[in-house]
């Protein structure tokens, strides 16, 4: 009985653990990008990606991707080759696996912030990046979009 609970306070582990990047105006920057990113990919569907590649949603390390809840990358402001693949996988530096967690965020939240070990654009050593990921609808079907920032 004891290993059961355990077990299942492990798998919840994933659903269930609030994150909460430091208070700066960069988190708050990305949490209102983020929204506003959401508002316009509802209204837009896929149109809206034309627009998340440049002016407030491209500026520096700031980018914005999207989602499915299959874990296909939809569209991805700072590795568009991204694009298109199966991201279920994917494991930061420290083998946390981002995708599976930001779908369990999704899932049982709507929205949160996740932290994880990525490099930035352009660059290979990867460091502490925190998302902000929210719910969204992209062709009538589920997803979620998000944006981070690197604390230092």
């Amino acid at each position: 009985m004891k290993i059961l609970i355990c077990v299942l306070l492990a798998s919840a582990s994933l659903a269930f653990a609030q994150e909460t990047p430091p208070d700066s105006p960069k988190a708050k920057e990305i949490q209102t990008l983020v929204n506003k990113a959401a508002d316009l990919i509802n209204s837009k569907g896929k149109g809206a990606f034309t627009e998340l590649r440049s002016g407030d949603f491209r500026k520096g390390d700031f980018y914005v991707f999207v989602s499915d809840l299959n874990g296909i990358n939809l569209f991805n402001g700072g590795f568009p080759e991204r694009e298109g693949t199966d991201n279920n996988n994917l494991k930061d530096a420290n083998g946390k696996m981002i995708v599976k967690e930001q779908i369990a965020i999704i899932q049982s939240k709507g929205q949160g912030w996740l932290s994880y070990m990525w490099p930035k654009p352009g660059e290979q050593q990867p460091m502490q990046k925190w998302s902000y990921i929210k719910s969204v609808h992209v062709a009538g079907k589920p997803g979620y979009v998000g944006a981070g920032f690197y604390p230092k």
